[in-house]
């Protein structure tokens, strides 16, 4: 199967699976763990995970995975098919833990270092955002269909930017001017990416580290809803970095 119209419908089945069960975990006081990096850890990280590559091998068997809590325990591979999935079973591990509701399920396909589909899903709000051709879309989890969605032109006067909940205020400043972006909201996961691809916000420019799997999916829902995610040199970004352990430089996400 090629990455056509079907590939994002599934996923997003996969992601609303894995959310329905993540989200009785969530607030249930589950012990967290560190990983190798001291990043945390939790049970619902690791059932999600099994879910998704279950699921994935079952639909796509011979599509290969690059999944966030095996690279964590495993590594990742030094060479990788043109074609192959990114999985972050629960990103924004940190807000999950407390108990805050901006942590997302994601999966994202990649083809010759582009993504071409993906699904997100936020299992707090039951919000999932998927890809289905050129097509972004966004629907309750439980829905048959969705409807789509579009990035927005940039609100002079009143651009919204999403930041990290963690970032100084002199760093803030500092992107406020470069950026020339109005209002700033923080916020976890790769949800802003979904935010911007629904035109509820405008840029989230991430000037620190992150992880192919973290946006992999979020940047194929922007694409097809009209928007960009490129270097701040304003270059393609590229997926399938495995000399580099699938670690990612800059960027910045932006509506139309």
């Amino acid at each position: 199967m090629s990455g056509g119209a079907q590939i994002g419908d599934i996923l997003a089945e996969i992601v609303e699976e894995a959310s329905r069960l993540i989200l009785p975990l969530w607030r249930s006081g589950l012990t967290v763990h560190a990983k190798a990096d001291e990043s945390p850890v939790t049970e619902a990280d690791r059932r999600g995970e099994a879910l998704i590559l279950k699921r994935l091998a079952e639909r796509f068997p011979d599509t290969p995975v690059i999944s966030e809590e095996d690279a964590s325990e495993f590594g990742t591979p030094d060479s990788i098919a043109e074609r192959f999935f990114l999985v972050d079973p629960l990103d924004g591990t940190k807000a999950f833990v407390r108990g805050d509701p901006h942590f997302t399920v994601n999966i994202g396909l990649i083809e010759r270092g582009r993504p071409v589909a993906g699904a997100v899903a936020a299992p707090p709000s039951g919000e999932v955002w998927f890809t289905r051709g050129g097509v972004a879309l966004k629907r309750q989890i439980g829905e048959s269909n969705g409807a789509p969605v579009r990035a927005r032109p940039w609100p002079k006067g009143e651009a919204i930017a999403l930041i990290s909940h963690t970032m100084k205020v002199e760093t803030a400043d500092k992107l406020a001017e470069q950026y020339g972006f109005d209002i700033r909201e923080p916020m976890d996961s790769s949800i802003k990416l979904c935010r911007i691809a629904e035109g509820a916000a405008d840029i989230y420019p991430r000037h620190g580290p992150t992880m192919e799997w973290d946006i992999a999916a979020g940047h194929a829902v922007l694409e097809a809803a009209g928007g960009s995610l490129l270097t701040p040199e304003g270059e393609a970004f590229a997926y399938g970095k495995a000399t580099e352990g699938f670690k990612n430089g800059w960027f910045v996400a932006r509506g139309r």
